[in-house]
């Protein structure tokens, strides 16, 4: 009777140790996409000049965007450059074996759908032999992963230069109540 109840500890033991093994493995591969996502981001945002609406930040203001909530503006450089900027999206990250997007379905490609502030999706397909092809539709994918946000800060940390500041957040359900964020900043003329 003893053996049994010490038998018994033991598998229930090892039972939620698996679990929370499991648990934690699932958050991990999310958090690493989160870390790859602002990476990606803050490339994209880095490459435009100084004076272009995507980076600027317009006369007179400290910041454009925000962390805490969905900003869609217009934005007026210095200069005068003027568009409309989304400071946020929605990304979702796919396998897809389609043969109609992806150039090689046998090997199956990895797409990413962006949607950046309105009802347009599009989608990259990265295919194992380094073709690259997108596609544009009014349709949303069935579960946008990740949000991203992010802000653009003048004369900080000094004078003359600007942060700018992506947060990424998980929205899938497949690891709720935890909804890791990953936030990460850069700093440039």
């Amino acid at each position: 009777m003893v053996a049994i109840f010490v038998l018994t500890v033991g598998v229930v033991a090892v039972a939620a140790l698996a679990g929370t093994m499991m648990t934690t493995g699932n958050r991990s591969k999310y958090m690493s996409l989160e870390a790859s996502l602002a990476s990606e981001k803050l490339e994209d945002l880095n490459h435009w000049a100084a004076n272009q609406p995507q980076v600027c930040v317009p006369t007179g203001d400290a910041s454009v965007g925000s962390l805490t909530s969905d900003v869609l503006q217009t934005t007026t450089c210095p200069l005068g450059a003027t568009a409309s900027i989304a400071y946020y999206d929605d990304v979702n990250i796919n396998f897809s074996n389609s043969s109609t997007d992806c150039v090689s379905s046998l090997g199956g490609c990895f797409d990413e759908t962006v949607a950046a502030g309105g009802a347009q999706y599009t989608t990259t397909y990265h295919s194992p032999d380094g073709t690259v092809t997108t596609a544009t539709t009014a349709t949303a994918p069935t579960n946008m992963t990740f949000h991203r946000r992010w802000i653009i800060e003048a004369n900080s940390p000094v004078a003359g230069v600007r942060r700018i500041t992506v947060l990424v957040t998980v929205t899938s359900s497949d690891i709720s109540p935890f909804n890791p964020t990953f936030q990460m900043s850069l700093v440039r003329p």
